[in-house]
C-alpha cells in the first residue's frame, strides 16, 4: 500500500501547478485533507473527519475562496439539501461568491464558484461544462473532476463519466498525490458503459496499490452483479470486506451489493450515516424484496423517519422515487401526497433546474406508476412505465440501482389483466435474458411467468369445461415459491424449461433439451 502523501501548503499546491489564493498554509493543508477524504470515501479520524477539516479550514483563512467552494460543493453533491429550502445553505452559497467577487483569483477558482453556484441552481449540466473547462487546463485538478463525475452520475450521462476521465487519465503519474484513485473512478465510467473487463483491469490495478480504496471495490462489485456472477461477487466482497467496511462514506452502498445475505448489516449503518446514497439504497434493498415476495416486517417504518424530512427536497428524481417507495411501504398516505403534490408543483416552474425540467414527462409518470403498484392497479404501471424505461437513465444512478424500476415493470406485466399487454412480460424477460444471461432472478421471473401462463390456460380449460369458476389470480404463485408451476414451452418463449438451460442455444433454436411437461389439467 502507498504510503499517506504528505499533506499540501501553499507552495505545494503552486508547484502542482494550482495555486491557491490564501496565503495560510494551513488552509491549503486543511483543503487538502477534505479533498482526500472525499475521494477515498472515508472520514479520517486522525484529520478530525470532513466536517471537522472544513470547519478549521475556515477558521485558518476565513476569506479563502476555494475553501467555500469545496464546503458548499461537498453539501450540494451530497443531494441532502438544497439552496431552495435549506436558508443557511443559500446564504453560505451567497457568500462564496460574494468572496470570490472581492478578491482577484485564478481563472480556475473562479470556474470552481461558479459551477458550484450553477449546481446550487440546479442546472448540473451547465455546472459539468464549468469543470470541464478547468480539465481541459488543469488535468490534474481532483476536485474538478470529482465534482463533474459525481453530476455526471446525477445526470445520467455515462458516457460523459467516463470520457471526462479518458481525457485527463494521462496525465495522473504515480507521483501525484491520489493518483491511484483516478483507476477506480476511471474503472465505473468503463462499467457502466459495458467495457467490463477494461474497468476490472483498471479496479483492480488500483487495489494491488491501495487495497482500501473503496470505490474500485464498487466497480468490481457492479461487473460481478451485471455479468450474474454471483459466487464470484460474494467471495469477492467478502475476501475484501476488511479494506472497505470502515471507509463510512460507502460502506453501506457496498453492503447493498451483498444486500440479500447482510440486510441486518444495512439497516444500522444508513441510522448512523444518513448519507443520502444509504438512504436511497435502503429503500431500493427494501423494494426488491418486497418484489421477490420476502416480508420486509416493520423496516419500511424504520427508514421512513430519515426519508420524510426530504419530502419535499426535490433535488433529484431518482431520489424522490426511494422517498416515495418508503411512505408507501410505511403506508403513510400524507407523506406519499406530500411527495407528489410538491413534485407536482416543482416540475410547473421549473427555471433552470434540470431536475424539475424532467419531472413531468419522466419522474411524475415513474412515481404514479410506484402508486398504482401499490394499489394493486397493474395494468397501469405497464401503461406509465413502457414509454418512459429508455428515458429513466435521465434520473441518474447506476445500472444496478435504476435496474429496481425495470423489474417494477417486469412484475407488473406479470400481473396485468388486459390482453394489450398479455406479451409484455414475455418480451421483456426475453430482453433481459439477452442482456444478462444465467441470472438467476431472470430465471426466477421466467419461471413465475410460466406458471402465471399455465395458471391462465387452466382457467380458461376449466371454465370452457364448467369444470370450476374463474381461475386463480396470477399472485398466488410468487416468484421463487417452491410450489411453482414447471415452466414449459406453451409459454411461447424460447428461454423457458425447467431442466438444463443453455440460453444461447435456445435463442438459436439448436437446444437439445427437451421441454418440460406442462401441468396436468384434470377436470
Amino acid at each position: 500500500m502507498d504510503a499517506p502523501a504528505p499533506l499540501r501548503d501553499c507552495q505545494a499546491w503552486k508547484d502542482a501547478g494550482l495555486p491557491l489564493s490564501t496565503a495560510s498554509n494551513e488552509a491549503c493543508k486543511l483543503f487538502d485533507a477534505t479533498l482526500t477524504q472525499y475521494v477515498k470515501w472515508t472520514n479520517d479520524k486522525s484529520l478530525g473527519g470532513i466536517e471537522g477539516c472544513l470547519s478549521k479550514l475556515k477558521t485558518a483563512d476565513p476569506n479563502f475562496a476555494m475553501g467555500h467552494a469545496i464546503s458548499n460543493g461537498l453539501v450540494l453533491i451530497g443531494t441532502g439539501s438544497s439552496v431552495r429550502l435549506d436558508r443557511e445553505l443559500d446564504l453560505a452559497v451567497k457568500t462564496m461568491v460574494d468572496i470570490a467577487q472581492a478578491q482577484p483569483l485564478t481563472r480556475r477558482e473562479q470556474l470552481h464558484v461558479s459551477a458550484v453556484e450553477t449546481f446550487a441552481k440546479g442546472n448540473f449540466s451547465r455546472a459539468c461544462e464549468l469543470w470541464e473547462q478547468i480539465l481541459w487546463d488543469h488535468p490534474t485538478d481532483m476536485l474538478a473532476l470529482k465534482f463533474s463525475h459525481d453530476a455526471y452520475f446525477y445526470l445520467g450521462y455515462q458516457e460523459q463519466m467516463r470520457d471526462s476521465v479518458a481525457r485527463i487519465y494521462p496525465f495522473w503519474t504515480p507521483s501525484i498525490p491520489l493518483s491511484s484513485y483516478v483507476k477506480g473512478i476511471y474503472s465505473f465510467g468503463l462499467m457502466e458503459t459495458n467495457f467490463y473487463d477494461k474497468a476490472e483491469k483498471l479496479a483492480k490495478e488500483a487495489l494491488s496499490i491501495n487495497p482500501t480504496d473503496a470505490w474500485s471495490v464498487h466497480t468490481i462489485a457492479h461487473i460481478h452483479e451485471m455479468k450474474a456472477e454471483i459466487k464470484d461477487g460474494l467471495e469477492f466482497m467478502q475476501r475484501s470486506e476488511t479494506h472497505w467496511k470502515d471507509c463510512d462514506m460507502l460502506a453501506c452502498h457496498n453492503y447493498w451489493h451483498w444486500a440479500l445475505y447482510l440486510i441486518e448489516k444495512v439497516l444500522p449503518s444508513l441510522k448512523a450515516s444518513g448519507a443520502m446514497l444509504d438512504v436511497v439504497d435502503s429503500c431500493s434493498m427494501l423494494y426488491r424484496l418486497q418484489m421477490e415476495g420476502v416480508s420486509v416486517g416493520e423496516r419500511w417504518q424504520d427508514i421512513l423517519p430519515v426519508t420524510q424530512k426530504h419530502s419535499r427536497d426535490h433535488i433529484l428524481l431518482f431520489n424522490d422515487a426511494h422517498f416515495l417507495m418508503a411512505s408507501l411501504g410505511a403506508r403513510d398516505p400524507q407523506t406519499t401526497q406530500e411527495i407528489l403534490t410538491t413534485l407536482q408543483d416543482a416540475s410547473e416552474a421549473p427555471g433552470e433546474n434540470c431536475q424539475h425540467l424532467l419531472a413531468r414527462e419522466v419522474g411524475l409518470p415513474l412515481c404514479q406508476a410506484l402508486v398504482e403498484a401499490e394499489s394493486g392497479n397493474p395494468d397501469r404501471v405497464v401503461e406509465l412505465l413502457l414509454p418512459i424505461r429508455y428515458r429513466v437513465l435521465q434520473l441518474g444512478g447506476s445500472n444496478a440501482q435504476r435496474d429496481v424500476f425495470n423489474q417494477l415493470l417486469i412484475h407488473a406485466a406479470l400481473e396485468c389483466t388486459s390482453g394489450v399487454h398479455k406479451n409484455v412480460a414475455r418480451s421483456l424477460l426475453m430482453e433481459r435474458d439477452a442482456l444478462k444471461p444465467n441470472s438467476p432472478l431472470t430465471q426466477r421471473l421466467i419461471r413465475k411467468a410460466a406458471a402465471v401462463h399455465l395458471l391462465q390456460i387452466q382457467g380458461e380449460e376449466h371454465r370452457e369445461r364448467g369444470c370450476w369458476g374463474p381461475s386463480p389470480p396470477a399472485t398466488s404463485i410468487g416468484c421463487g415459491d417452491p410450489g411453482q408451476a414447471p415452466a414449459s414451452s406453451c409459454w411461447s418463449c424460447p428461454v423457458i424449461e425447467s431442466g438444463t438451460r443453455r440460453p444461447s442455444d435456445h435463442r438459436l433454436g439448436t437446444s437439445t433439451t427437451k421441454p418440460a411437461a406442462v401441468f396436468r389439467r384434470p377436470c
